[in-house]
């Protein structure tokens, strides 16, 4: 299975920069099976049944591109550097870790101010990060935070504008809790308040997971046999109260339908031993074609970069001769892509039906 399987031609303007206002106006491509049909979000109303189940991920993303400075006094004078600072992941000794630009302008020890009340040392380095550790902790830190960070924006976005005030309720979803993510889950963006009454009133349930999407979704795959690839890992949750919900979906014959990418590798994590039940810990699963779904029986989702384990996903559910059918009439027909793009309903069987999860494509 070779990287290249997975590559297609994508017009630049096609990448979206803002996302559709208001949110459910977006289209929506829905394959299902071999038909696909064009629509728009607010429609997901007619493609979802009574008792249907959509799994969402409640991750709250953190403003956590930050830029400060580094101040420094020697016998040659006082010199500033301007550093920017993309936070990832907390660590267990207090720090952060971070993506740190220039970090060879940062001595250990040093000190970076962002804003009159937000400051972080560097307090290590490993891998290419830098290890901060920040001035203040807990409430207060997420407050000087909110004030003094930007929304970590895709590169493709970021290299076309700057993140202003807009992202953070842009890049957002409306139903956020759980601080955690660097980076949104896209196909959850689309969602407003009139569209989730709709589907409440048509019977669709809902349910919760958390996944902490890191930088690490935007990383490239760099090896030719994909099969070899190596994922990043993220922390994620089920609660028993979701798997309590799967497990009731699944008992009364109803889909189970992850919003996002992320959703659905957290609930097949779970699953992975063939049972569903509460989860929490890191994941670094890894879905491409040939894999077996134990939960999943359809998705929704935004469309994908070129060679990106995502495309990969989305071929492993639908099959590789169908995803690349899908994008090509999606490419045509001028489907706006990435995170602030156009959503895509993916359904490997009828609407009526049930997925053969034992499937491999």
């Amino acid at each position: 299975m070779k990287l290249s399987d997975f590559d297609f031609d994508l017009p630049d303007d096609l990448i979206a920069t803002r996302p559709a206002v208001p949110r459910s106006s977006a289209r929506l491509l829905v394959a299902e099976g071999d038909t696909i049909r064009d629509q728009h979000v607010t429609d997901l109303v007619d493609w979802l049944n009574p008792g249907d189940l959509l799994v969402l991920n409640d991750t709250r993303v953190i403003p956590a591109r930050l830029f400060g400075t580094r101040a420094r006094t020697s016998a040659q004078g006082d010199t500033t550097a301007r550093i920017e600072v993309t936070l990832l992941e907390p660590r267990s000794d207090g720090t952060w870790s971070a993506l740190v630009k220039p970090l060879k302008k940062v001595k250990l020890g040093e000190v970076v101010v962002f804003s009159p009340d937000l400051s972080a040392t560097l307090a290590g380095t490993g891998d290419g990060q830098g290890h901060l550790r920040f001035n203040l902790t807990g409430d207060d830190f997420d407050a000087a935070l909110a004030k003094a960070g930007a929304m970590p924006l895709p590169p493709y976005i970021a290299a076309k504008r700057p993140a202003d005030a807009q992202d953070k309720v842009d890049y957002q979803t409306i139903w956020a809790r759980n601080s955690g993510a660097v980076a949104a889950p896209t196909a959850s963006l689309h969602f407003d308040d009139a569209l989730l009454a709709a589907l409440r009133a048509r019977g669709v349930e809902m349910t919760y997971v958390t996944l902490h999407v890191g930088a690490g979704t935007f990383l490239p795959v760099k090896v030719e046999d994909v099969t070899t690839h190596k994922m990043h890992a993220e922390w994620g949750q089920v609660s028993a109260q979701a798997a309590t919900d799967i497990t009731a979906a699944k008992a009364r014959g109803a889909r189970v339908i992850p919003v996002g990418t992320t959703a659905l590798r957290l609930i097949e994590t779970m699953a992975r031993d063939g049972g569903i039940a509460a989860w929490e810990g890191e994941t670094d699963i890894f879905i491409y074609p040939g894999f077996t779904f134990r939960v999943t029986d359809g998705l929704m989702t935004n469309f994908h970069l070129p060679k990106s384990t995502l495309m990969m996903l989305v071929a492993a559910l639908m099959g590789q001769d169908r995803v690349r059918r899908i994008y090509e009439h999606a490419v045509t027909s001028r489907y706006r892509f990435f995170s602030y793009g156009d959503a895509s309903l993916l359904l490997p069987a009828g609407k009526g039906d049930k997925t053969d999860t034992s499937a491999s494509y």
